[in-house]
């Protein structure tokens, strides 16, 4: 196989939204630390939203990504949490992927932690070939060519073949 056609994952994106509770954000900030050893970053709001009562610069969930070795051996464990299966419709047509963890004691390794309680959290995987890289650089760049793009059912394919997943609904 060429391989820049090779499929890797670019980045593992771990995110928990606290809305305007700022206990449920710190809860958050201590569970993603002792899930993946790595700091997390509050994300916080652009908008104001005066019927939500939201305003710019209000810290409203955190996120944490993981990339290389480290984003391949959580994903193992965060799809271990959802049985090896994974709906067809957590896949983009770009051939991204989400998902979301309803508790996050199901994660494979993860302990329970009293002072958290019950919480969940979301994935997003984004995937990678050889030569996306023009797309981000800063001088020169330029779209990745449609026949090097990934589809849904590449994405599906990679997960089956690397994660040993089953997909429903495909």
């Amino acid at each position: 196989m060429n391989k820049m056609r090779e499929i890797r994952i670019a980045k593992l994106t771990l995110n928990i939204g606290a809305g305007k509770d700022a206990g449920k954000l710190d809860k958050g900030l201590i569970l993603l630390e002792k899930l993946t050893g790595k700091k997390p970053t509050k994300t916080v709001t652009q908008k104001r939203i005066a019927g939500w009562g939201i305003r710019p610069g209000l810290p409203v969930g955190c996120k944490v990504t993981l990339r290389g070795k480290d984003a391949s051996d959580f994903l193992a464990r965060l799809v271990y949490a959802k049985d090896n299966k994974i709906i067809a419709k957590n896949f983009d047509e770009n051939g991204n992927i989400s998902f979301g963890i309803p508790e996050y004691i199901d994660i494979k390794d993860a302990e329970y932690l009293p002072e958290i309680g019950i919480t969940g959290l979301e994935a997003a995987i984004t995937l990678e070939r050889r030569g996306f890289r023009v797309k981000k650089r800063k001088l020169f760049n330029s779209r990745v060519g449609k026949h090097h793009k990934i589809t849904k059912q590449e994405a599906i394919d990679f997960m089956k073949s690397n994660f040993k997943v089953t997909v429903e609904g495909a």
